[in-house]
């Protein structure tokens, strides 16, 4: 078997990806297909980029509903069940953005569910902790004139609509993304359904080992967006301090061991080291090549402990569009002093 588009490329084993047990006892494959297209990428590219993937073996795709494609991303899904693969097969995530926070909650999913085109979702994710919109395509200077910063209570309305969701069945699972230790703590303390899984940034030079403990040990699933260091991520959140972990000496004489792209390695140690990598490609041969590396040919013991060294403290995702006031740095937002930040 070989996918439509005659790129000849054999399908890997659904079996032989591994698994995440979440605390329900359901099972998430252990890396998926991101779906952001980084505005660069059209709803057409991203839903054939399903499709083609479905074709190759992913069975976990990760979608939003600020991505702007879930309605064209719901045809190739719909296309891939009524192809033979069955929807218990899938693990589909969707998430809530900033400005459906609270009563909308409801909506948000209820419009993710028809545009995908599904009766139910595995995940369904807070996209972000702060109900602050801003338009899409904004550079990192705009600034909700409604801004405000994490406040607990109204957060769990949030979570309160999201809980909702799973007892009417429209979502087997919620969880939350881009939060912290000290938020998620009160999240746990207060949740009648607890999170899931928390979405974080997770590279190589991006580890985040405090926070990727805490999240395991509370019973939750670490999902790692940016796993090669979203080297296609849109300009506005490009520092000159921003480093690449594909071009890290350590990854690239790896891959060279290995006889594969550091992406590759990327991809092995998220997997080996615990959490679920969601790379985002259109091209088949890069798609397909991120599925394998996480069936086949792991990294030996001795490479994990040299790419755990690696860790730079290199957030790329800042958030900087989400801040509350004048005056503040994205630091703000991230609680780096184990405190949320005040208002």
């Amino acid at each position: 078997m070989s996918v439509a588009d005659g790129t000849g490329l054999e399908p890997v084993d659904p079996a032989k990806i591994p698994q995440r047990r979440l605390y329900t006892g359901a099972t998430m494959p252990a890396v998926g297909l991101g779906t952001f297209g980084s505005d660069a990428v059209g709803p057409d590219a991203v839903a054939a980029a399903v499709e083609g993937a479905a074709a190759l073996g992913y069975r976990h795709f990760d979608c939003a509903s600020v991505y702007g494609n879930e309605a064209a991303v719901g045809a190739s899904l719909e296309a891939v069940i009524r192809g033979g693969v069955r929807r218990e097969e899938l693990w589909v995530t969707s998430k809530v953005w900033n400005d459906m926070h609270g009563e909308k909650v409801v909506a948000s999913c209820e419009k993710s569910l028809a545009d995908l085109r599904l009766a139910y979702l595995d995940l369904f994710l807070v996209h972000w902790p702060f109900p602050n919109y801003h338009p899409p395509g904004c550079d990192v200077t705009s600034r909700s004139p409604e801004a405000k910063p994490y406040i607990h209570a109204d957060f769990m309305k949030t979570w309160r609509a999201m809980e909702s969701l799973v007892d009417r069945g429209l979502v087997r699972h919620i969880g939350t993304s881009n939060m912290t230790i000290p938020k998620l703590t009160l999240v746990l303390s207060d949740a009648r359904i607890k999170p899931a899984a928390n979405e974080m940034e997770l590279h190589p030079h991006f580890q985040q080992p405090e926070l990727f403990r805490f999240v395991i040990d509370n019973g939750m699933q670490p999902i790692g967006y940016c796993p090669l260091g979203s080297p296609g991520r849109p300009e506005r959140d490009r520092t000159a301090a921003d480093t690449a972990p594909m071009s890290d000496p350590a990854i690239v004489g790896i891959a060279g061991r290995h006889g594969v792209h550091p992406a590759a390695v990327c991809i092995k140690w998220a997997v080996q080291r615990g959490q679920t990598p969601i790379p985002f490609s259109v091209n088949p041969r890069n798609y397909s090549a991120n599925l394998r590396a996480a069936a086949e040919d792991p990294l030996t013991d001795e490479e994990m402990r040299e790419i755990a060294a690696l860790d730079r403290n290199c957030r790329l995702i800042k958030g900087q569009v989400f801040l509350w006031k004048d005056g503040q740095s994205w630091e703000d937002l991230w609680d780096l002093d184990g405190e949320i930040t005040p208002p």
